[in-house]
């Protein structure tokens, strides 16, 4: 393979840049901020590409991940109402909801018979629910389903959590994981640049609050997931900063599992827009894959990106599709035009098709077996 590169990009290229920026990636080095930034201003996206799969095979070799697993959306009740997303609504609104904790049980039972083992729980912030209830809530989970991995809360949700119980961090995630909490979401992240947050999602946990409580979390040996939406009203050198705090924090605690790049979807938003382009999507993922070289995992979700997007970017230096996950409505309300839920089998065919090595993992990257 770095034949092919040494082929590709001191042949095909009059980028002296991107030849170094190649140069660096075949020894294995470190990428600056200016060189991601030059990545994402460069229009040569097979080459980008082509670079990302090598780095992505050093870390995972052939192999892509699946997982069976369920996500539970309990409420779309949320006081931030963030101009970036059309699920949220106020309590009063006629499209509101709450699920019951019974509710929550059955639909995890289903996936559960089937051999599911991850429940995915996020949601909106309501106004009205108590510590305790995000606490019993997880706790009655586990008690339901002793080997079962649960990862929720988001950073949001938690700072919300802080805020009702005067807390700290510390205390709160302590007591998530006694609760049964195994890891923690990316969601919330966003986009760490302080202007564009003021314009995307002004009320919520600010970039610092978000990575403090990461890296708490990580202190407290609970491993978390890191997201970032892009595609709104931010610049890619505010892109290249989001990635340059998480891979700081990465080198401090090592606690991140995988990278989630996320589309913005615009349908139904205040914030209104375009959609981005799959071309941005590929090379966003690539170039997450090259800037982060202290995460294992790059997901392509399948639920943000469609189908074939996500299945290409198996080759643009992903390494995981996600789950099935069922009845997926944060990102679908706002347009996306995925099929809810997967079975276990067309998330081989995806994975296959990308000719990768399909793997069912659980929770904690763990293999639980190869499909040949």
């Amino acid at each position: 393979m770095r034949e092919l590169i040494e082929d590709h990009i001191f042949k095909l290229t009059s980028d002296k840049a991107l030849w170094s920026i190649a140069e660096k990636v075949l020894e294995d080095k470190r990428l600056s901020p200016e060189e991601a930034l030059h990545l994402f201003r460069s229009r040569e996206l097979s080459l980008i590409g082509i670079l990302a799969e090598f780095r992505n095979r050093l870390k995972n070799g052939e192999k892509a991940y699946f997982i069976v697993n369920v996500q539970i959306n309990p409420t779309n009740i949320c006081i931030y109402r963030c101009p970036f997303c059309a699920f949220g609504v106020s309590k009063g609104d006629p499209t509101a909801y709450e699920m019951d904790l019974e509710q929550i049980l059955n639909k995890i039972e289903k996936v559960y018979r089937v051999g599911g083992r991850e429940v995915h729980m996020v949601g909106g912030v309501p106004p009205h629910w108590t510590y305790e209830k995000y606490i019993s809530t997880v706790r009655r989970i586990k008690e339901s389903f002793p080997d079962i991995y649960i990862k929720a809360w988001t950073a949001v949700e938690i700072h919300r959590l802080t805020f009702i119980s005067k807390k700290t961090y510390r205390e709160v995630l302590t007591d998530l994981k006694e609760a049964g909490v195994s890891v923690l979401p990316g969601g919330g992240a966003e986009i760490f640049s302080e202007r564009v947050r003021k314009i995307i999602a002004p009320h919520k946990a600010k970039a610092e609050e978000y990575l403090e409580i990461h890296r708490t979390a990580h202190m407290l040996g609970i491993p978390t997931n890191a997201t970032m939406l892009y595609g709104h009203v931010e610049t890619y050198e505010e892109r290249v900063d989001h990635l340059l705090k998480l891979r700081t924090l990465q080198d401090e605690t090592g606690g991140f599992q995988v990278f989630i790049p996320l589309p913005y979807w615009p349908n139904g938003t205040r914030l209104g827009g375009k959609r981005t382009s799959s071309v941005d999507d590929l090379k966003t993922i690539a170039i997450s894959r090259l800037f982060l070289d202290n995460f294992e995992h790059i997901k392509a979700y399948w639920v943000a990106l469609g189908e074939r997007t996500a299945e290409i970017a198996l080759n643009f230096g992903a390494d995981d599709l996600d789950g099935t996950l069922e009845e997926e409505k944060i990102i679908h309300s706002a347009g996306a035009e995925s099929a809810y839920g997967h079975s276990v089998n067309k998330l081989i065919k995806l994975i296959k098709n990308a000719g990768k090595i399909p793997v069912e993992r659980n929770t904690l990257y763990e293999s639980l077996r190869t499909v040949e």
